[in-house]
């Protein structure tokens, strides 16, 4: 018997059927089957290149169906001024779990950009602070403008700090922002003064070096750390970490690729230090924000639960509406 036709989608066609919010609920409930036993773990392998390099992430999920997802990204950081390119680049290829069969070949940029985005917002529904008002976002490209976009689902922002190393990016996120979301933008002329003055700072940068400080965040803020996707990759002063309610995406994978990889090899942090993972949370088996006063670290490395979850709510959508490009791949 021959297998139905999969749905080959562009990166235009999975952002039209894409939408912020249903991307929120999809991956808070990816988390939430985490956390209730019901996912299994998911995997992560990565190759690195000179100037970059290859990551493989999956998982599965029962959602509506059983949905397996393999995401293939290619990160490499000069790609924009060097070659004209992305910087991550992509396929997720996502299957019927229980019998094998190609569903989708998505174009993963615009998943992955809104499934991190979506993942900062599950996150700071649970441990930020409820009357957030100042947020800094380091790092003023795509992610940075899903992150701020997902932020306003959860938190009462009203005025937000802009920060990039090219401050041209900077003033152009501003620029581009401000008159269509609800809130005060401006480029940050002090990146210390901007977190200073901070509830929640997200960092989506790819540095590697450490640049917010634990003298610069002030007590009670909500930091999403989210550039830290590889062994190389660091934004947080260990410092900060070590102070702080650490709170991982993956902790396995956190320890491996992320800020608590770091924190880990400069000694201030233990693994045991670690609160909890952003699963525990949303199911009540670990508690979120305790105090006003403390700080909160979310590290996110991304994980294929977020892809599974995201690229199956695509997929449905797009059956729905009749976008993509059918293709029998066994054909």
């Amino acid at each position: 018997m021959r297998s139905a036709a999969a749905i080959l989608l562009t990166r235009s066609e999975v952002e039209s059927v894409c939408d912020l919010d249903e991307c929120i609920v999809a991956v808070e409930s990816a988390f939430r089957l985490r956390g209730e036993g019901h996912a299994r773990p998911p995997g992560v392998l990565s190759f690195p290149y000179v100037g970059g390099g290859f990551h493989i992430k999956a998982a599965g999920l029962d959602l509506s169906r059983s949905y397996f997802a393999a995401k293939i990204n290619g990160n490499f950081s000069q790609n924009p001024e060097r070659h004209g390119l992305p910087a991550i680049q992509g396929v997720i290829v996502l299957c019927d779990a229980e019998n094998g069969s190609p569903l989708a070949l998505l174009d993963s940029i615009a998943i992955t950009i809104a499934r991190t985005g979506a993942a900062t917002a599950v996150a700071a529904k649970y441990l930020a602070r409820r009357e957030s008002r100042v947020a800094t976002i380091c790092g003023c490209g795509n992610q940075g403008r899903v992150q701020l976009r997902a932020l306003l689902k959860v938190c009462p922002i009203e005025r937000v700090y802009a920060y990039d190393t090219d401050t041209s990016r900077a003033v152009l996120f501003a620029d581009d922002l401000r008159d269509v979301l609800p809130v005060e933008i401006e480029r940050a002329q002090s990146l210390s003064h901007a977190l200073r003055a901070s509830d929640v700072i997200v960092t989506c940068t790819p540095s590697r070096e450490p640049f917010v400080r634990l003298e610069d965040v002030a007590a009670g803020t909500f930091v999403a750390a989210v550039g830290a996707d590889s062994p190389e990759k660091r934004e947080l002063d260990p410092r900060l970490l070590a102070a702080s309610k650490i709170v991982a995406d993956i902790q396995d994978q956190c320890a491996e690729i992320g800020e608590l990889h770091h924190g880990l090899a400069s000694g201030l942090v233990r693994l045991e230090s670690v609160h909890a993972e952003l699963a525990d949370v949303v199911t009540g088996s670990k508690a979120g924000r305790e105090s006003a006063s403390e700080i909160i670290v979310f590290d996110s490395t991304g994980t294929a639960l977020q892809d599974v979850a995201a690229a199956a709510l695509v997929y449905e959508r797009a059956r729905l509406t009749g976008v993509g490009t059918a293709c029998r791949l066994g054909s």
